[in-house]
């Protein structure tokens, strides 16, 4: 077709496109979109938990005089508020499980795990899918190639009345890591290291797809540290294409042959030619584990700036550093070796399935050995509910994701952030340590 003044028409479905672009497409039915316009997208999967779910949702939607659009297609998670530490407590999981009850709501997790944990260990997480999640960290899911963020109450309630959103089509940040990690070096101190050469605003609520060498032989766990803490960047989401090992991983899970069939990763990818508004490439052989000072990730740099100070607590929790791997990292480091007089080691998995398979195959067992106290599945100190708060005074190391004043227990508390090797090898001598020591 040929238009005025010898220009030629495009077809819009020709346009080299980003991942997110072409997530954002198939949600809104469209052939292409382009960054800044804004599109009504359908939503494959809604998520919330406790504190954001039905509590904050279910007056809006009798307000509105609405039932939830389809109560297949909502999961809410117990994590923040179990097990119950007071009245207060009870009453928010009693009136959440009367509710999904009520609702007919047909995935509830209840008191078995952090939400971006177990909603992608039972298969809800798949490539090309379009998310939406009542909780900052909901960028998890893009480590599976969906398109998963975080929304308040407000928009969570107009997603559960039609199944749509209204979302600007984002920008893409390409961050690329080439190489190998060393070893004691993980995904965690990649973060760490983002937040501070990047910036808390770094992704400025546009997309950053994680490239390269090095992130294509991450776990599919370590995938999930990447996309999670891309929160604490500023990102709206993040993605990482989906590859064989993500097929692998959702085999596992228990997603079913037909519906691992009908999925095309290489579909969601990036073309090559597609524009990005920025493009930060790093060597991952010259990263060194990380450590964030108090009071924000973006305090963070190289462990030897921080190695000596002394610590009390050692915290390994959170979706960012409880998982399996990160289990199986801290056991590394701690095996053969015990807790050092005057500190606390506090384990909290992930999941109840993690834990499951760290006892099964040792991990758990060495943790325990060198003095760890077991804590429940759930967010716990990370969120700062529940009985388990740092003190005023206390000075703690922790493999959450963040270190803000008062989040985690007192605001009279000095939390460091670091990787699991990190908190373990320092829960060891008493003080924070380089883990590749204890790992030579």
């Amino acid at each position: 077709m040929t238009l005025p003044h010898g220009k030629t028409a495009v077809d819009p479905s020709q346009l080299p496109a980003t991942l997110a672009q072409k997530l954002v497409a198939r949600a809104a039915g469209v052939s292409h979109v382009t960054p800044g316009s804004v599109v009504m997208c359908k939503v494959d999967l809604a998520m919330s938990h406790d504190s954001s779910g039905p509590r904050r949702v279910a007056p809006l939607l009798r307000e509105l005089g609405a039932k939830v659009w389809d109560p297949s297609r909502f999961v809410v998670v117990t994590d923040h508020y179990v097990p119950a530490a007071d009245p207060e407590a009870e009453s928010i999981l009693r009136f959440t499980r009367d509710w999904v009850r009520e609702a007919g709501i047909q995935n509830f997790i209840d008191n078995e795990g952090i939400c971006h944990v177990v909603l992608p260990e039972r298969g809800h997480i798949l490539p090309g899918r379009f998310i939406v999640g009542g909780d900052s960290h909901s960028p998890t899911g893009g480590a599976f190639g969906a398109y998963m963020f975080g929304i308040g109450a407000t928009e969570m309630a107009g997603v559960l009345a039609t199944g749509e959103i209204w979302l600007r089509v984002p920008n893409t940040i390409r961050v690329e890591w080439q190489g190998t990690l060393s070893d004691g070096v993980c995904a965690k101190d990649i973060m760490l290291f983002l937040c501070a050469t990047l910036g808390m605003a770094g992704g400025r609520y546009e997309v950053i797809e994680y490239t390269g060498s090095t992130v294509k032989t991450l776990s599919m766990q370590e995938r999930m540290t990447l996309t999670n803490m891309s929160t604490e960047l500023g990102a709206q989401t993040a993605l990482i294409a989906p590859d064989a090992t993500t097929m692998a991983w959702l085999a596992d899970a228990g997603v079913d042959a037909a519906t691992l069939a009908a999925i095309e990763p290489r579909q969601w990818r990036s073309d090559a030619d597609a524009p990005v508004l920025a493009t930060h490439r790093f060597d991952a052989g010259t990263l060194v584990p990380q450590v964030a000072a108090p009071h924000s990730p973006a305090n963070s740099g190289p462990v030897d700036q921080a190695a000596g100070a002394p610590i009390e607590i050692a915290y390994l929790g959170a979706c960012t550093g409880a998982k399996l791997e990160d289990l199986r990292m801290a056991a590394r480091v701690l095996r053969g070796r015990k807790v050092a007089p005057g500190v606390s080691l506090k384990v909290a998995p992930a999941s109840l399935r993690d834990q499951q398979q760290a006892a099964t195959e040792g991990t758990l067992g060495v943790l325990m050995d060198a003095g760890a106290e077991l804590l429940p599945n759930a967010c716990n100190a990370c969120a700062g509910y529940g009985a388990t708060r740092f003190p005023a005074g206390s000075r703690a190391i922790a493999s959450t994701a963040r270190n803000f004043p008062g989040r985690m227990g007192d605001a009279g508390s000095a939390v460091w952030l670091a990787s699991p090797m990190t908190v373990a090898a320092s829960a060891a001598t008493g003080c924070i340590t380089d883990p590749r020591t204890l790992l030579a």
